[in-house]
């Protein structure tokens, strides 16, 4: 995963980089690390996004209301 991958996961979780250093306990410094140091980003990172992504998807699909259209009253 490369930085731009995790800065467009978590824009469409609509989280800061700070939320996800606190979902997932990790010091606030260590994206900086990633971004800035050229430290590899951790495998289990895009494994842990990827299931926050399904989750949303999953959420919008099934537990969000339609928008709009007929009623089945």
């Amino acid at each position: 995963m490369t930085v731009d991958e995790l800065d467009a996961a978590l824009l469409v979780l609509g989280w800061k980089v700070s939320d996800f250093c606190r979902a997932t306990g990790l010091h606030r410094n260590t994206p900086s690390r990633w971004r800035n140091d050229g430290v590899l980003i951790p495998e289990w990172v895009p494994k842990h996004l990827a299931l926050l992504l399904e989750v949303k998807r999953l959420h919008a699909e099934y537990l969000t209301p339609p928008k709009g259209g007929a009623s089945n009253e």
